[in-house]
């Protein structure tokens, strides 16, 4: 399988709002399978949103348990999740991220430490799960790309924008 072109800064179509999925059909797991593909064979691939491909769909993949982070509590391993929402958060935490469509630098992050999740799953039905630390932060960092939002427009100040010495894997 071929991976996806992972669009970059300061690319246009990044700053585009997705559209909620309504058709959970052969065409969107197809879909599902390729953008999976392309997550795990990127660097530090974590996660992926769908408009990071130009498919402008609420659609995002998470799986932070393979990752070691002092900040990594929770693990729910692999989730697709489509139309995903916070419907209660607590706590914040700084945090350095970085992402597949800023390959060259890092900044500092402002995000909730805790978040509850109302999402649809890779069938179209619902699912509500708790996360904190790491996952809640990428899952967070993933729901951005749908609303048009990338790291650098949340790090807590221009200071907080680091260049990447080598993109780990």
């Amino acid at each position: 399988m071929e991976k996806f072109k992972i669009l970059t800064y300061p690319d246009e179509r990044l700053k585009k709002i997705s559209q909620p999925v309504e058709d959970f059909g052969r065409e969107f797991k197809d879909f599902v399978d390729k953008l999976l593909y392309t997550m795990k064979n990127s660097p530090a691939g974590v996660g992926i949103a769908a408009p990071q491909v130009d498919w402008h769909i609420q659609t995002i993949i998470v799986d932070a348990s393979g990752y070691k982070h002092k900040y990594n509590k929770t693990n729910h391993g692999l989730m697709i999740l489509s139309n995903p929402r916070i419907i209660a958060s607590d706590g914040e935490i700084i945090i350095r991220e970085g992402c597949l469509s800023v390959p060259d630098f890092t900044g500092n992050v402002k995000r909730h430490y805790w978040i509850k999740v109302e999402a649809e799953d890779i069938n179209g039905n619902t699912i509500t799960f708790d996360t904190e630390g790491f996952e809640a932060v990428v899952i967070q960092h993933e729901m951005d790309h749908l609303k048009g939002k990338l790291f650098l427009d949340r790090v807590v100040s221009p200071k907080d924008i680091f260049k990447r010495k080598v993109y780990k894997k």
